[in-house]
């Protein structure tokens, strides 16, 4: 009789856990406030999957990380244009469903095999840990070079706008409206909106280079705020500015033209080299081979 209770005790045991585990999950899901995204970016298709996870981590883990780690991750997302998308907290809440993923990957991979290796499962891990914030780094570097690249098109806009008897927020208006799409097409709006909210237009500025933390960015900042404490003509620094990087842009082609045949090496003596050298002596070979 004991041996028929028994299985029934721990299935009941069994079901009643489940339960209580379920409530308790849905309970806290239920607990985690919505995100009103009215006006930040959508969120890419394969985000929207575990963003209730990445919120319930956020709100539950993201709050109790220290202050300066949350500022690091703010602006690392700040340069990469993603400020708009997420939060530092939902960020290393991204940054644990990685992990958890890239574990449970080497997990079964290594239990498909048969293999034990506790080394890979920890590299795994922090591999995954850290995916996300190599993805916005990469990220970054795109975006730094397209505003870089750009930004001599952009002064050139804006140069041509003053000198035409525009100021410099009605210059930064039409190089906005009639500039080529891009990230710093979406910086600049931002300055303006920022200027529109009440902002002057130095601390606007100063918060575009804080921002993006690129070099040319702060090196036109600089100057245009100096040329309005002094008085200066401003047609005449965004001219020189422009100047400057269309000189710098020139200048980055040729390195990368000059960088060109050292790069091709690698791949010359590691592939081509040996393929020619095999077609060309395999029929010295076969020949020597026949005649012998």
């Amino acid at each position: 009789m004991s041996d028929q209770i028994l299985p029934l005790l721990i299935a009941g045991i069994s079901v009643c856990a489940a339960i209580m585990l379920v409530v308790s999950l849905s309970s806290l899901f239920r607990g985690i406030p919505e995100t009103d995204r009215r006006y930040m970016d959508p969120l890419p298709r394969f985000l929207k999957l575990i963003w209730p996870l990445a919120d319930f981590i956020a709100v539950h883990v993201g709050e109790r990380l220290p202050v300066e780690l949350l500022e690091k991750i703010r602006a690392a997302l700040s340069r990469s244009g993603l400020s708009y998308l997420m939060s530092p907290e939902q960020f290393f809440g991204l940054q644990i469903i990685s992990a958890a993923f890239f574990f449970s990957l080497a997990y079964f991979g290594l239990s498909s095999i048969e293999v034990e290796s506790v080394f890979l499962l920890i590299s795994m891990t922090l591999l995954g840990f850290f995916f996300p914030y190599l993805s916005v780094s990469d990220r970054k570097k795109v975006r730094e070079k397209d505003i870089v690249r750009s930004l001599s098109i952009y002064l050139d806009f804006i140069t041509m706008a003053v000198e035409a008897g525009l100021n410099l927020n009605g210059a930064l208006i039409q190089a906005v409206d009639k500039g080529p799409d891009g990230p710093l097409k979406v910086e600049l709006h931002r300055v303006l909106r920022d200027i529109k909210a009440g902002m002057s237009r130095a601390d606007a500025l100063r918060l575009l280079a804080d921002r993006l933390q690129i070099r040319e960015i702060n090196a036109l900042v600089s100057s245009l705020i100096q040329s309005e404490k002094t008085g200066s003509s401003v047609g005449m620094t965004l001219r020189i500015q422009a100047e400057q990087r269309r000189v710098e842009r020139f200048q980055r082609a040729e390195k990368l033209a000059l960088e060109a045949p050292v790069k091709l090496i690698f791949p010359l003596v590691a592939f081509i080299f040996p393929t020619t050298f095999i077609i060309l002596g395999f029929p010295i070979l076969m020949k020597f081979m026949y005649e012998l």
